[in-house]
């Protein structure tokens, strides 16, 4: 390892850094609230000194995103209520892993025919992160979805609650990218999965 020459910390190259598995030994845990959608438990962690930390940690189902882009390259977008915030966001149509047994790639493609009665012939994963990882072990994966059709409306799903009040929109590709950066797109994974397109294309 290489100090920075005159700021604290060690120089790193483009291949040398990666997110590592190593953990720190918990000596209690104690579960606060349990429910198929999430769950809250109280860790007690042990650092490398010995000492002892209480930490709470939220457990969610995992989620998935559709970066979803036609042949004009637009975007699908779907304007939904998201009561914790009081506000109508614009997100990429996107779920939680709720299904027993349903793979990552399955439940983006249920959920983009849920939310926007479209299917997709072409499937990419570009993007994987952690949503909160300061108290959260939810873990998102975005995928980008081409080849689109319209799901039959025979097989469409009935949605409900704030689904039913859903609006889709089609953006196109670089207006989405300003509306992130504008801070008109605010929801987080659709600002990661759009940028993580963006840097795509230009690699």
């Amino acid at each position: 390892m290489t100090p920075h020459p005159r700021l604290p910390g060690e120089l790193a190259d483009g291949d040398s850094l990666t997110d590592s598995d190593h953990s720190w030994p918990v000596s209690a845990s104690v579960t606060k609230y349990d429910s198929p959608y999430l769950s809250l438990r109280i860790d007690t962690i042990v650092d490398p000194a010995g000492g002892e930390h209480g930490r709470a940690v939220v457990q969610p189902n995992g989620a998935i995103a559709v970066l979803a882009i036609d042949e004009y390259d637009r975007i699908l977008l779907v304007e939904q209520y998201r009561h914790p915030v009081g506000r109508r966001l614009l997100e990429l149509p996107a779920g939680t892993l709720d299904v027993p047994g349903e793979s990552a790639l399955d439940a983006a493609a249920r959920e983009l025919a849920e939310e926007a009665d479209v299917a997709a012939e072409h499937w990419e994963s570009i993007l994987h992160l952690v949503a909160t990882p300061g108290y959260s072990t939810e873990a998102w994966e975005v995928f980008q979805a081409t080849g689109l059709s319209a799901v039959p409306h025979a097989d469409r799903t009935q949605r409900e609650a704030e689904e039913a009040d859903m609006v889709q929109w089609w953006l196109p590709f670089k207006d989405a990218v300003d509306a992130v950066l504008s801070g008109r797109i605010t929801d987080s994974l659709t600002v990661a999965g759009i940028l993580a397109a963006q840097v795509l294309r230009t690699r």
